[in-house]
């Protein structure tokens, strides 16, 4: 997680609690204030597609956050976070269709319930790391997929189940103008919440268990009560990140929840940048946004000469399947930090402008 930034001349910190400010100057803190701004009044101007894309980016950012503050924050390589993801998604379905409880407090409920199911795993899985720790996720994964595809009574099997959208004070929160602004109270929320995580002591702890558990060990931390803690907050996200997108979508279906979604997610924190709050948006951005850039290109070659010859279109097509694990690929090896790491650069560039050291 290491940071830096640029403070202007005169701005001393004397204590710690200053030193570890959200806000490292009052321009970044104006800056946040203006973007939130800006996006509250997104719905008046921009279109229905748009705002979609923008409420993908919100929930997939939350499931993005949460597997950072596992994997990027405390070391531990999760393969499993789409079957949570998945978990909170028919919870929240099951709650409400079957039990009456309104969506709006399903939600954190079925984001509760993925908590419990992933601290069974993470109870066990605190004790290993490494390759064993990555195997074991993998078998959460595998094993919540058969579930949902054989629980009937829980998932609706094969046909999937329907979600209802919330209502809220007798106001169905339904449309993508009304539902961007429920994600995004969550995406602040949450985002928030994980940014003060990571300024106390726990989240202090993560960091030590990550850079090197022996070290942290011989200061006495507490490895596996951390670990397990990391798994209970990352499966949280994932879970109401789930809920989110199951009522947004008004259907959720095991098909769609598999090892694919899991590395997505994993590809979202490495785009974005591991162990870093403002990354995980930054990945989820990149990862929902690609797919519509790639798309854009191929027709953009389909009205020239070349989108004639079936060679070239066969690889854009392959391009476009093969996009993520390229991703990933290409970010590890040119910009193994994340693209918070090139903002952080651009930002420095722009201060010490046209200085160059």
């Amino acid at each position: 997680m290491a940071s830096f930034s640029q403070r202007p001349c005169g701005d001393f910190r004397v204590s710690y609690a200053a030193d570890t400010t959200i806000f490292p100057t009052r321009a970044s803190a104006y800056a946040c204030a203006a973007g939130l701004l800006v996006l509250a009044c997104a719905p008046l101007v921009l279109n229905n597609y748009i705002l979609s894309l923008l409420i993908y980016i919100g929930i997939y950012g939350i499931a993005a956050l949460g597997l950072n503050l596992l994997t990027g924050c405390t070391g531990q390589i999760s393969l499993g976070h789409a079957a949570f993801f998945g978990l909170g998604a028919f919870a929240s379905a099951y709650l409400n269709n079957n039990l009456g409880v309104p969506v709006l407090l399903a939600m954190p409920l079925a984001a509760l319930l993925s908590t419990v199911v992933g601290l069974i795993v993470g109870i066990p899985a605190a004790r290993i790391r490494g390759l064993y720790l990555a195997i074991a996720t993998l078998a959460s994964q595998y094993i919540l997929e058969d579930f949902f595809a054989r629980a009937e009574w829980f998932t609706g099997g094969a046909a999937g189940a329907f979600a209802k959208p919330p209502v809220l004070f007798g106001l169905t929160i339904s449309g993508e103008r009304a539902y961007f602004y429920l994600v995004l109270v969550c995406l602040i929320a949450v985002y928030i919440f994980a940014a003060n995580l990571l300024r106390t002591r726990d989240g202090r702890a993560f960091i030590a268990i990550r850079d090197h558990y022996l070290s942290a060990e011989v200061m006495g931390i507490n490895l596996t009560r951390y670990r397990i803690l990391a798994f209970a907050v990352s499966t949280f996200y994932a879970g109401l990140a789930g809920a989110l997108l199951a009522h947004y979508v008004s259907f959720v279906s095991s098909e769609s929840i598999n090892i694919l979604l899991s590395v997505q997610f994993f590809a979202m924190i490495i785009i974005g940048g591991m162990g870093s709050v403002m990354g995980s948006l930054m990945g989820a951005a990149f990862m929902v946004l690609m797919p519509e850039g790639l798309e854009t290109l191929v027709l953009m070659l389909k009205t020239t000469s070349w989108g004639n010859i079936p060679q070239i279109m066969n690889g854009v097509a392959f391009a476009k399947e093969a996009a993520v694990g390229l991703m990933i690929v290409l970010f590890l090896i040119f910009e193994p930090e994340g693209l918070v790491h090139r903002w952080r650069l651009i930002k420095s560039y722009w201060k010490l402008y046209p200085f160059a050291h």
